[in-house]
């Protein structure tokens, strides 16, 4: 039974006095249950504290509050591993401590350490970390755009992190090309302006380096997709006659593409807090991070591995002629000329600029309509009616090459 409702420590002391007074006054033999259920307690916790009361010589300081903190600690973390935390921490700033423990055990796999919650209550006990309030999670459950990746290559992430001023006051674009399957980050460039030739400088060396990806997933802005015909750009257009398949997310849907989103956290908080001085200290920066990123820094989605270890280059070599796709006997062949016009007897058809100096390939859809398709992506549809052709664009639905056999 606790204490009745008032201060401990005074109902201690009253029960001490209560006790002497009726010790003294009898014969020695007190009715001590009696006592205990007066003051609302367990006769174990009465005789604990007259014990107590005792060996003092009859002492009421005893009836204060004592720690509850333990006289030994055999699992307290050493002052020195402490200090070692911490030290790694300070080198890495940024890292938390799943993170921050995985790479320790890399580095010094004699060191023995404690669970990552442990160091995490080391590091705010040393004041390495801020406390964040924590935001409630959506209900609605996100869809999982990456579930058929199943090793590296099968998808590449590109997108342009938020442009941000260096300090000669040019703006700088990141672009950051990431292995969806193990994270490893096969590009991280800043450009100045962030248009189609740039980004294709940089996929033409990336492809160089480690082959071709069976899948490049970005957003819906420039220079990656257009509002035109199926979506499409020069780039895209590049993708497809190289045999990559282009996807794209929702517009608005940025979780679509999570692991991007997720890793520009990331590069800000190591890259450009503070921005330096021009671009090319900033790539610099970009270069060490990458190496660091790719290398060295553990991820908890491998398992606290490195993205080095699950990537691999892809066996798809990067070719130099671009291929031209077949086209079924059944259907027809439509040249596109520089304007991006097709002719059909012997009118003119806009169709996108993208596609300028390539063929397409239109399949009879019923009702006098055409399915324009370039590669495996839908194009829009081709009808006539009265009023002569229409050509109505569509958003880019890729096709299985199978239909057109």
């Amino acid at each position: 039974m606790p204490w009745k409702e008032t201060d401990a420590v005074k109902q201690r002391v009253k029960f001490l006095l209560e006790w002497e007074k009726r010790s003294d006054a009898g014969d020695g033999r007190t009715n001590f249950a009696a006592l205990c259920r007066e003051f609302g307690i367990s006769r174990q916790v009465g005789y604990d504290l007259v014990a107590r009361y005792r060996k003092t010589e009859r002492d009421v300081s005893v009836a204060a509050e004592r720690s509850r903190r333990p006289h030994t600690s055999p699992t307290k973390v050493a002052l020195e591993l402490e200090d070692f935390i911490v030290a790694a921490r300070k080198q890495h700033p940024t890292w938390g401590p799943k993170k921050l423990r995985a790479w320790i055990l890399h580095h010094h796999p004699q060191r023995q350490l404690p669970a990552p919650s442990t160091v995490g209550d080391i590091l705010r006990r040393r004041g390495m970390t801020q406390g964040q309030l924590r935001k409630p999670r959506s209900k609605e459950t996100a869809r999982q755009p990456f579930a058929n990746v199943t090793g590296p290559n099968a998808t590449w992430c590109v997108d342009f992190k938020g442009h941000f001023a260096t300090v000669d006051g040019k703006r700088c674009y990141p672009l950051t090309i990431i292995d969806a399957h193990s994270r490893f980050l096969i590009r991280c460039e800043g450009v100045l302006d962030p248009d189609g030739s740039e980004v294709m400088r940089i996929f033409d060396s990336a492809f160089q380096e480690f082959g071709l990806p069976a899948a490049i997933r970005s957003d819906n802005g420039p220079p990656f997709a257009s509002v035109g015909a199926g979506g499409l750009t020069q780039l895209s257009v590049w993708w497809i006659q190289l045999g990559i398949q282009v996807e794209r997310i929702t517009p608005g849907k940025p979780q679509e593409n999570g692991r991007q989103e997720r890793f520009h956290r990331t590069l800000k908080a190591e890259t450009a807090r503070p921005p330096r001085a021009d671009l090319r200290c900033q790539q610099r920066a970009f270069d060490a991070f990458r190496g660091e990123y790719n290398n060295d820094r553990p991820h908890e989605a491998l398992g606290q591995k490195t993205p080095s270890t699950a990537f691999a280059h892809s066996p798809r070599c990067y070719p130099r002629s671009l291929q031209r796709f077949e086209i079924a006997p059944w259907n027809r062949r439509a040249p596109i000329d520089k304007l991006g016009r097709m002719s059909w007897d012997g009118k003119h058809v806009f169709i996108s600029t993208a596609l300028a100096h390539e063929d397409v390939e239109l399949r009879y859809d019923g009702d006098e309509a055409w399915d324009v398709v370039f590669g495996a992506l839908s194009v829009g549809v081709l009808t006539e009616g009265r009023g002569g052709l229409k050509f109505t664009p569509s958003k880019g639905r890729m096709k299985d090459r199978r239909e057109c056999q």
